[in-house]
Formats: C-alpha cells, structure tokens, sequence
C-alpha cells in the first residue's frame, strides 16, 4: 500500500495537466489496470481525449490511425474505468490506472496488448485469449 504525502503544492487538472505541445498535440498514455499493476496498453491522448476522460471517468484516446476521437469500449464494451489518473515529472506522459471491462484491453482478444514475449530468438504469444475479436467486432 502506497502512502500518499500532501506537500501543500497541489494543482488543479485543468491548470496543471499534460504538455500537449511538446508532443504535437498528443501524449502517451500508459495503461494498467488497478488492481494487478499490468500493463494493459499504451494509446494517446489529445486535449479533447484528455478533457473526455476526467470529465465522464471513462478512458478516451486519439487514434493516430484513424485521425480520431476514440472512446474505448465503444464497439466492443471493453471500457476503462478510471481509478487514478497520474502524470509524470516532465508532464508529458499519462498514466490510467483502471478497471477493464470484459477483461481485455487488447482489441486481438487480449487481456493486454503486450501478448508477445521475446523467447528463443523469437516472439511467442504468452498469454491467453479472452475473447474471439471476430464475435465481438462484426
């Protein structure tokens, strides 16, 4: 169990949150869920995503791929509920501590997005699949 210290120095969300500038517009934004500590995913934020997740306590992100506001869940019910939200020294990296519907944050099914492990001269799938991606996104 962590103890927190309150050295009188602290700041609001909205007037002290990520850098965005130093990023082009967006942060990374680490993912793990609250109760294990495992790393479930790494997705970025913009402002708007930024705003969006503390505002209705569900993780938002921006898909670099589709050039979008994202939701997560939103296709397949998988959201993030927030626990914690913290930022690193630098401010420009966020950390989600969260509770993952469904048990999977990983869109291949998943628990997380780090499925694959070094072994041997060559990566393997080191963890079981939750879900079949092709049931849950039609």
């Amino acid at each position: 169990m962590s103890t927190a210290v309150n050295t009188g120095a602290d700041e609001s969300a909205a007037d002290f949150g990520p850098d965005f500038k130093k990023g082009g517009g967006l942060v990374p934004a680490v993912v793990q869920c609250a109760a294990t500590g495992r790393v479930l995913m790494l997705a970025y934020m913009n402002e708007e995503a930024w705003s969006k997740t503390l505002a209705s306590g569900e993780a938002h992100y921006f898909s670099r791929s589709r050039g979008k506001l994202w939701h997560k869940g939103e296709s397949s019910g998988h959201v993030q509920k927030v626990k914690a939200v913290r930022l690193d020294c630098d401010r420009d990296t966020v950390l989600l501590l969260v509770e993952q519907a469904g048990g999977a944050a990983c869109h291949e099914g998943y628990e997380s997005c780090f499925y694959r492990e070094l072994a041997d001269g060559g990566f393997k799938t080191c963890c079981s699949k939750i879900f079949d991606p092709g049931k849950v996104y039609k």
